[in-house]
């Protein structure tokens, strides 16, 4: 089973399969009886590398794709701009098969529709930082003064506008790794495909480099494919997650219906090896709040919603529903006699948290709320978070 998120397809992968070694077509008929890579090795001698992946993905979101060590993630990835190609099936973009486009027409889908950020960063040594990130541009024949004012645009995007002149081997691996995405991010693709970029980075810049694409991408709207063996990274960046076995596909979902519905007890164990507080987000757990009132609302209003909603606090929003402030019932009580408006007695150091953050960042804050915390987008109140459900996730 799968959920579907609202979006426009942009790429879809119909039967794709790939066998390497002898005996291609016994090999296949095995993989449809349903034997196992090392069984169809055993009597073949070929090597099942995927077997009839079907996939849609969506224009603008991050779809991650999940697997051990020999599962066909890579493989899979590198279909999508033909480094690689399928022994059987179709790869649609925006509905052209592009396995037909001819050498010419595959080197400009390349250049203008997709880009890739590799593992090892794939940068060059001989060029400084803004070279770097400007190739692309540069290949394409853009004018210099154009190419380095977008070059120097993406380097500050990712955080890293004063050392475009650096030379490559200067730079930690952390300021490789955003050079290679503010390369791929300079092209202005409308795919960047991310093959395990940030395993070989320390847990800290690589925290740091999973909130910064998440930045990037809320900003941009790229459609992203993102290849990773960590669940706690695929739950944390992906709209939607397609976990793959021995080359077949098991589970497409979101995170939030993967965790509460595993297609089978494979799917259940790997999600089981994830620290649930580090992939589900505030924005799965988050409550609709109930007991919303205006600035310019007297206490008495205060409290009538306070007792229909069966709570003894309330949020305060402004025209534009951006979260003001809190009034409590003690507080509304205290001021009705002299008939104030909620502006002139509410408190306004109000817990928050950011809609997109993961439970684990908002752990101290939870720990020490008076009051439900209030979940934030761009200022706006879209919800609330209670102890009770951050400890749910723990369990």
């Amino acid at each position: 089973m799968s959920e579907n998120v609202v979006g426009k397809e942009i790429l879809r992968l119909e039967n794709i399969s790939k066998i390497y070694g002898r005996n291609k077509k016994e090999a296949a008929e095995l993989a449809h009886k349903g034997l196992k890579k090392d069984e169809i090795k055993q009597k073949t001698g070929a090597t099942l590398a995927l077997h009839d992946i079907n996939l849609s993905i969506n224009q603008g979101e991050v779809f991650v794709i999940i697997g051990l060590s020999g599962s066909g993630k890579s493989t899979l990835v590198r279909f999508i701009n033909k480094l690689h190609e399928p022994s059987t099936g179709k790869i649609l973009y925006e509905g052209k098969d592009i396995l037909t486009l001819s050498k010419k027409d595959m080197i400009a889908f390349r250049r203008d529709k997709v880009s890739m950020v590799f593992q090892h960063f794939g940068l060059m040594s001989h060029r400084n930082v803004i070279d770097n990130v400007a190739y692309g541009l540069e290949v394409r024949g853009i004018d210099k003064e154009i190419r380095y004012a977008k070059a120097r645009e993406m380097l500050h995007l990712v955080g890293l506008g004063d050392i475009e002149e650096q030379t490559i081997d200067s730079c930690s691996g952390g300021m490789k790794q955003r050079i290679g995405l503010a390369r791929a991010l300079a092209s202005d693709s409308e795919v960047l495909l991310m093959d395990e970029p940030f395993s070989a980075l320390d847990p800290l810049v690589r925290k740091e480099m999973q909130f910064e694409l998440l930045t990037i991408q809320r900003r941009l709207k790229k459609t992203i494919v993102f290849i990773t063996h960590d669940m706690d990274e695929a739950f944390k960046l992906g709209d939607r997650v397609a976990i793959l076995r021995e080359g077949r596909l098991v589970q497409v979902s979101t995170p939030q219906f993967m965790i509460t519905n595993p297609a089978d007890d494979y799917v259940k164990t790997f999600i089981e090896s994830a620290d649930k507080t580090k992939v589900v987000s505030v924005s799965q757990i988050m409550q609709t709040p109930t007991c919303v009132v205006r600035l310019t609302d007297g206490s008495a209003r205060a409290l009538t919603q306070m007792r229909l909603n069966g709570v003894s606090s309330a949020y305060v929003v402004n025209q534009q529903m951006k979260l003001q402030g809190i009034v409590t019932a003690k507080d509304a009580l205290d001021a009705s006699a002299s008939k104030k408006l909620v502006a002139d007695f509410m408190l306004q150091d109000v817990p928050t948290v950011d809609i997109d953050a993961i439970i684990a960042d908002i752990l101290p804050i939870a720990v020490s709320a008076p009051y439900p915390m209030a979940v934030i987008e761009d200022g706006v109140l879209r919800g609330i978070v209670t102890k009770a459900s951050v400890i749910s996730t723990m369990l």
